[in-house]
């Protein structure tokens, strides 16, 4: 993974005093909430309902020992003993208090970690595909590329104020794990004919108030423009969107207003200026980049597979978690395990300081000391010995990191809500608990197969609800939270934007309205349908048809049954 070299750590030491006295001049009163707040933003920190708000940056989403026991020591003294993962492949702390934050980015610069650009009309921290240089289906391995990225993008003075938050993503495997048609900005890392690396580049996707997939500007971009494209794009979009207005600032409405093909031709216009420029790319750029991201030392294993299947044999708990939370290595001997985050009766996302310190242990034991953040909110030991998984399984089933539900119905995905978000019309937390406990039966879930369940408090989407085959939104109905509901949407290759079902529910009849959605689907399935494929054969029809058919008996404020 990625060091600091002598740069980076001067540029965050410099960025922390700098705030230390942004910090003293706002306790003492010489800067008013209005002065301060833009800079505590470009710091991560938020002001929320109870408290601040800390948001690390991960880049790509990859963490080593060191840094996650950082995170716990951060959780453990600074915050109320957990912290969050995001969609983003970030961390949140959500009880941080001012007059400390100093001190904890002082932490974090010691690991090499900071809050820069996890706030703000910037661009944003860079994501990839969770499993990147270990995936049996990858093609190149993004994770230079997102550094460089990330290292062009940190502080770029053109692009520190931009019409709105801007968000960038990588993908490099046959199957998008990256969520690439939900970004403001994507790339498929590819390979031509000729064998040359290069990029498919997606622009102008995003959820929030207008979802819309992203578009394909270009089929083949040379990888030495990486850069140089980019800074075109950021440049017709600095130049010509809008900031009149806060809900049509984004990107995806320029493209949308003007046309992809309009867009892109004004792309290729402004980068005609540029493409050989500065930020060129160079062979010996991306070589001194790349380096750094070179295999761990393998051992020559033998394929485990028949050893692993007596385990199975023997184990029905531990098969189950080899179905679901087990996925293919491209290197035989070793297996990708994705540790849950979704154990029923926890916050989606939530890990106590306990557990990442037992965690940082894992990646220590089992997987070269590095560990990984989804976007799901989930973590990967990416290089796992297929001989060690009967161990390791063990010891996370102590910790309660081994539900066997990747990708089933409790594996939600799920923002903070109204408990903490001053944005959020509702609480998030209390309805993918509720639904958890509501089908908190493996067998069941086993049964019942893939399926995305997303949850968001409010439109801004972080809990990605657009994508979500069942998607939840908090609405404020006349002062009291209610929950809309979609089907139909999905991330990957066969990205979709959701499809609202009809009028909204209380939060008392969601675990209701979720298992009458299901029996549509185990009623109408084809032999192994997933859920997503038997709502695009049928429509959404169906199901409202069903959801609606009797009122969901749950007593509403006035003592009534209804639903909606």
């Amino acid at each position: 993974m990625y060091r600091y070299d002598q740069y980076d750590f001067q540029i965050v030491k410099e960025r922390i005093e700098q705030y230390r006295d942004q910090v003293r001049r706002r306790l003492s009163g010489e800067l008013a909430e209005e002065e301060f707040r833009p800079l505590r933003l470009q710091n991560g920190l938020y002001l929320q309902r109870h408290a601040y708000m800390l948001r690390v940056a991960v880049p790509y989403g990859l963490l080593n020992a060191q840094q996650i026991r950082m995170f716990g020591e951060i959780a453990r003294k600074h915050d109320r003993g957990y912290g969050h993962m995001t969609t983003r492949q970030n961390i949140q702390y959500n009880w941080i208090t001012l007059e400390e934050t100093p001190e904890i980015l002082e932490k974090l610069a010691s690991v090499e970690m900071h809050a820069i650009q996890t706030s703000g009309n910037c661009i944003r921290n860079i994501t990839t595909d969770e499993f990147c240089g270990v995936a049996a289906d990858e093609i190149v391995d993004p994770r230079p590329y997102a550094e460089i990225m990330r290292q062009w993008s940190t502080f770029h003075p053109e692009f520190a104020y931009l019409p709105r938050k801007f968000k960038i993503a990588f993908n490099g495997s046959v199957e998008d794990r990256a969520a690439t048609a939900v970004h403001d900005l994507a790339f498929t890392v590819l390979q031509n004919e000729q064998g040359e690396v290069g990029f498919r580049v997606m622009v102008g996707g995003g959820m929030g108030r207008t979802p819309i997939l992203g578009s394909v500007i270009r089929e083949f971009l040379p990888r030495e423009h990486l850069l140089t494209y980019t800074e075109a794009i950021m440049r017709v979009y600095n130049q010509y969107g809008r900031r009149d207005n806060i809900y049509k600032a984004r990107i995806k409405i320029l493209v949308k207003a003007i046309g992809a093909e309009d867009f892109a031709r004004q792309v290729e216009q402004e980068w005609t200026d540029i493409k050989d420029g500065p930020s060129t790319l160079t062979e010996d750029e991306f070589n001194r980049v790349a380096a750094y991201f070179a295999p761990p030392a393998y051992e020559p294993l033998e394929d485990g597979g028949a050893a692993l299947k007596a385990q199975q044999e023997e184990n029905k708990a531990f098969s189950n978690w080899i179905n679901r939370n087990v996925k293919p290595h491209r290197v035989p001997g070793y297996a990708i395990v994705l540790l849950s985050l979704k154990k029923t009766g926890v916050p989606p996302g939530d890990m106590t300081a306990d557990q990442m310190d037992f965690v940082a242990g894992l990646a220590e034991r089992y997987s070269f000391g590095e560990l990984r953040v989804t976007h799901e909110q989930n973590l990967v030991l990416a290089d796992v010995k297929q001989s060690e998984l009967f161990a390791l399984w063990q010891e996370a089933k102590a910790q309660g990191l081994a539900t066997p539900n990747i990708g089933l119905l409790t594996d939600i995905i799920c923002c903070p809500g109204g408990d903490f978000c001053s944005l959020a019309n509702a609480k998030s937390i209390p309805i993918a608990e509720a639904i958890a406990e509501r089908f908190d039966n493996l067998d069941f879930q086993h049964d019942i197969g893939d399926i995305e369940l997303n949850i968001s408090g409010c439109i801004n989407a972080c809990g990605h609800h657009h994508v979500g085959n069942i998607g939840i939104l908090g609405v404020d109905k006349d002062g009291a939270e209610w929950y809309q509901v979609s089907l139909g949407g999905a991330q990957g290759n066969q990205s979709s934007i959701g499809k609202i079902i009809g009028p909204s529910f209380s939060a008392h009849q969601m675990p209701t309205v979720i298992e009458r959605l299901l029996e549509v689907y185990v009623r109408d399935r084809i032999e192994d349908e997933r859920f997503i494929d038997t709502v695009r054969r049928l429509g959404v029809a169906p199901f409202k048809e069903h959801v609606y058919a009797t009122p969901i008996k749950a007593r509403n404020n006035a003592g009534e049954d209804a639903y909606a």
